[in-house]
């Protein structure tokens, strides 16, 4: 397999797994009449799904550093098979709830194949690279969200986690087939001693941390947005079927379509100035949105503002990251996808409450604190390194 197939089959596998963790968004309504509980119960489905994502970034992602990646890519699929099939037939809701932080505790075959992308591309094009992976990883979102839409309303929501469990045994031996065998860099730790070794890396690289929170603040909110949307297009003046709530991932095709363009913009320049703009896009998309909610046309034109920076800021704060250390790639993804994925969690959390509490205010009141957050923390990067200095 040529480089190019090669990157584009890791932009596949990478879509087609991350997709897992989105499944629930516009099955919300449906298992909450299943399970016969409220918005503010089932919207911890999603933020339980993340948490679970984030402590299996934590947990697994660093033995990309130590083991040979091609096999611990197989068997994260293969685990994630058996846990999308244990979501589908767990019947009652405490124990639902603990199935989906298993299912996102070993969904982490996207944060392992992305820092294989990085390392295998030259220097020159890394950004470029990652964008295209990333591609595929956006497209995963958001064909998640349609998919599972439509044959949740056909077949009910369980089908979409049986089917996927399959989806994902397919993988596991397209990946034993046709992935190179890839190792991690030489290291003289174990395993706890690169759990232990975060730390250390943590306080070595401050452009780490303000990287890694200002990414968790933009996710948070787009978790708060993306995780409430079901139930605000499920009310007056919608009452649309899940069918009809998944489609609306089609509309962040263009968050998908800037990636590449993004890590183009990070191998030429500082990519704090995307990040930048990324920030602005996701507030002014609020602030549309916050009296215009009720309006369709309205509700796509944020959207898609909403996805283009949340994506490209996505894109360049990870190519941000993989220049600080090449060697230690896998742990700064950690670090930083750690972060990030807490930051969805915190998001989807508190706008589900929110939600139930003041409906649309309360939700665009979460995404412009979670914004507010970002923008001091980008503040601070750009006084502590102008942007007149070499780009991290």
């Amino acid at each position: 397999m040529t480089f190019s197939w090669l990157v584009i089959f890791m932009s596949v596998a990478t879509g087609a797994s991350v997709a897992n963790l989105y499944y629930n968004q516009p099955l919300l309504t449906l298992m909450a009449h299943t399970f016969h509980v409220g918005p503010a119960e089932v919207g911890i489905v999603t933020m339980l799904t993340q948490i679970g994502y984030a402590a299996g970034l934590l947990l697994f992602v660093p033995l990309a550093d130590l083991w040979e990646r091609k096999r611990l890519i197989v068997g994260l699929f293969i685990l994630t098979s058996f846990a999308l099939e244990l979501v589908a037939i767990t019947p009652a809701f405490t124990p639902f709830l603990v199935m989906n932080f298993a299912l996102g505790l070993v969904t982490i075959v996207p944060q392992v194949i992305v820092p294989v992308a990085a390392d295998l591309a030259p220097d020159a094009s890394r950004g470029r690279v990652v964008g295209v992976v990333m591609s595929g990883l956006l497209i995963g979102i958001l064909g998640a969200r349609t998919v599972s839409g439509l044959v949740g309303d056909w077949l009910g929501w369980a089908r979409v986690y049986q089917l996927a469990g399959v989806l994902m045994l397919i993988f596991a031996a397209a990946m034993a087939r046709f992935f190179p065998r890839s190792y991690p860099h030489r290291h003289t730790l174990n395993y706890t001693g690169l759990i232990r070794s975060l730390g250390p890396l943590i306080r070595e690289e401050p452009e780490l941390v303000r990287a890694s929170l200002t990414g968790a603040a933009l996710f948070g909110a787009f978790s708060a947005f993306w995780t409430t949307l079901t139930f605000r297009l499920g009310t007056a003046p919608y009452h649309y079927p899940a069918s009809v709530i998944g489609l609306f991932g089609l509309l962040g095709i263009a968050g998908a379509s800037v990636a590449p363009v993004a890590g183009r913009l990070a191998d030429r320049r500082d990519p704090r100035i995307t990040i930048t703009v990324a920030i602005i896009l996701v507030s002014v998309a609020f602030l549309w949105m916050w009296p215009l909610s009720g309006n369709l046309w309205a509700l796509i034109i944020g959207i898609i503002l909403l996805d283009l920076g949340v994506q490209a800021g996505q894109i360049s704060n990870q190519s941000r990251i993989y220049a600080l250390r090449p060697d230690s790639r896998a742990r700064l993804n950690t670090v930083y996808m750690v972060t990030y994925f807490l930051g969805g969690s915190l998001g989807s959390g508190i706008a589900s409450w929110a939600w139930s509490l003041s409906r649309w205010n309360g939700v665009t009141l979460t995404g412009l604190g979670m914004l507010a957050g970002a923008a001091i923390v980008h503040t601070i990067s750009l006084v502590r390194q102008p942007m007149n200095r070499k780009a991290v």
